[in-house]
């Protein structure tokens, strides 16, 4: 009994030591946070100086250029100095034809794939498929774009004699293929998260695996697919090698698929390939398209965050 205050004492005294310790010497616990933090804020302000660039350099096109003009414009001819023309829409609308299609080739594909993973495949398929679909994500898109126009382009052609050679058709098809995987998984992931006690009452109502899959596990996973999409017309709108290569160099206001075509990424490559000057009209022009695509995407993700938060239901 007479040790115990000693030792009390002597643990006491440690206890000091290592706190004073701690106080005076490098404390590795003070850093990290100072560590993390800037390595966030370089995420911000890298974030900030993009925008800010874009921002400064479309102001000095639209010096340049009547912002109205670049709006409603029907013509996108900015190379020619007597007769040039900035309307945006051509561009618009080559974007959009390429999303569209790009849509409703992996929308059915994506879920349908989503909802095998989820509720039919067995843990063996499970292993094999989702590999298959990680590689399809992970391929180069310079690689897809010339399998859109050496392989799919004739494949098309042969079916449909009066397509281009570059065309609509063949990149949005190609670029559908390639944005499947995010759909699929994000949905996958989605549906995985519906309890299981759903399933298992519903089937023990006399639900088929069908009736389960439809009626049930979509409608309770409609806000993660629902985002899923979302984020992947976001990837469509954005997409740069396919339409470059395939697509052509044609801004024309004009819904159809089967002849060649100009979207608003394509026209920055053909323009930072350094034929035109520095400090020109045209140069400048490329961040006015730059913004425009920003600003898609802006709203793309802003609708993917309601999205969630609107059909996001509590179990």
């Amino acid at each position: 009994m007479a040790d115990e205050p000693l030792k009390n004492h002597s643990i006491q005294d440690l206890i000091s030591q290592k706190f004073k310790k701690r106080q005076s010497g490098f404390s590795f616990e003070r850093i990290v946070p100072i560590l993390l933090f800037l390595t966030a804020l370089i995420s911000v302000l890298t974030t900030i100086g993009i925008v800010l660039t874009l921002i400064f350099e479309t102001i000095t096109f639209f010096t340049r250029v009547s912002i109205v003009e670049f709006l409603t414009a029907k013509r996108w001819f900015p190379f020619s100095e007597t007769h040039g023309s900035y309307g945006i829409l051509p561009l618009v609308s080559g974007t959009l034809k390429v999303t569209g299609i790009a849509i409703l080739v992996a929308v059915p594909i994506g879920i349908a794939s989503a909802v095998y993973l989820s509720e039919y495949a067995s843990e063996k398929s499970r292993r094999i498929i989702k590999p298959i679909l990680e590689v399809l994500a992970g391929i180069p898109t310079i690689v897809y774009g010339y399998f859109a126009l050496t392989f799919v382009t004739p494949i098309l052609r042969s079916v449909m004699p009066g397509l281009e050679i570059f065309n609509a058709l063949s990149p949005g098809i190609v670029i559908g293929i390639m944005i499947i995987p995010m759909i699929a998984s994000l949905s996958e992931d989605a549906m995985s998260s519906v309890p299981n006690s759903i399933r298992e009452g519903a089937l023990g109502l006399g639900s088929t695996k069908f009736e389960l899959a439809l009626k049930i596990v979509l409608p309770s996973a409609l806000s993660g697919i629902i985002a899923s999409i979302v984020l992947a017309v976001s990837r469509a709108i954005g997409e740069t090698m396919i339409v470059t290569v395939a697509g052509g160099s044609t801004p024309t206001l004009s819904w159809d698929v089967t002849r060649s075509i100009q979207t608003m990424t394509a026209y920055i490559v053909q323009v930072s390939q350094g034929d035109v000057g520095y400090g020109t009209t045209v140069y400048y022009s490329i961040y006015a398209v730059g913004m425009t695509l920003f600003l898609f995407t802006l709203i793309m993700n802003f609708i993917a965050q309601f999205v969630s938060r609107r059909f996001r239901e509590e179990y």
